[in-house]
């Protein structure tokens, strides 16, 4: 039970850590080379930013459930 609470808390920490880093560089890319990139309502770094944090989220997630599961068949 301590074991698995561990596992989500890994994982959601995880998504937002990357989640962060999707954020920013999200930002720094709409606001540098795709300044008319347009989702959500909003355009260019806000846009691109969003972006990279759902991606980022998404792949962090991801990734940390794949090293988890991957880890306890050792």
């Amino acid at each position: 039970m301590f074991k698995s609470a561990l596992k989500g808390i890994a994982v959601i920490t995880s998504g937002l850590f990357f989640g962060a880093l999707g954020l920013f560089l999200g930002a720094y890319i709409g606001g540098n080379f795709v300044q008319d990139f347009t989702l959500f309502g909003v355009r260019g770094y806000e846009a691109a930013g969003q972006l990279g944090f759902i991606l980022g989220c998404i792949m962090g997630i991801a990734v940390s459930i794949l090293f988890l599961r991957n880890r306890s068949k050792l």
